[in-house]
């Protein structure tokens, strides 16, 4: 499960969870891009995922999980078992080299080739080569300070960019509320 050339991370905070993720895309050890988005809305908006790892794989990835939320009714949780299922069983699928971070302002879930769908014990995951950085940020940022979960998950990507040569602080992120979906 080793993903390489970014980091996302997703924070809850009173309600709301962001999903973060920095820009860069690199080619080896060459910076080819440094704004590029790897968090996105899903299912008509109500799902926001991010990615690490080969961008065609993540996001082939992602365009698998809406389909997977329509033939399932959209029930996500059940809809990211069918994924990693199929990651796992399938022989091409198996040869996809990245790493998905979803929620859908509830639940947050990583989900990887190996069959994994994990659910944080905590309200903060990360992902990516940076994601150890901007895990241990967030979890300080968590225990002592009042921010926002957008606060946090943006001052830790900023804290892993100053760390990871594969980490930017060209942001993208996007947030989601539990408010009526309980």
């Amino acid at each position: 499960m080793k993903t390489i050339s970014t980091t996302i991370i997703a924070v809850r905070r009173k309600g709301t969870v962001c999903l973060a993720g920095d820009g860069q895309v690199t080619l080896g050890n060459t910076i080819m891009k440094a704004g590029a988005r790897k968090v996105r809305q899903l299912a008509g908006g109500k799902l926001i995922a991010g990615f690490a790892g080969g961008a065609a794989d993540g996001i082939a990835l992602l365009e698998r999980l809406e389909t997977k939320m329509e033939q399932v009714g959209g029930n996500f949780p059940r809809a990211t078992v069918e994924l990693a299922k199929d990651w796992r069983m399938d022989k091409a699928l198996r040869q996809l080299n990245a790493v998905l971070l979803v929620t859908d302002g509830i639940n947050i879930f990583l989900l990887s080739g190996t069959g994994d769908v994990i659910e944080p014990d905590e309200d903060v995951i990360a992902i990516g080569s940076g994601g150890p950085y901007a895990l241990a940020a967030a979890r300080m940022l968590l225990k002592h300070t009042s921010m926002d979960a957008q606060e946090i998950a943006r001052e830790a990507l900023t804290s892993a960019s100053e760390i990871c040569i594969y980490t930017n602080t060209s942001i993208t992120s996007l947030s989601l509320s539990d408010e009526g979906k309980k």
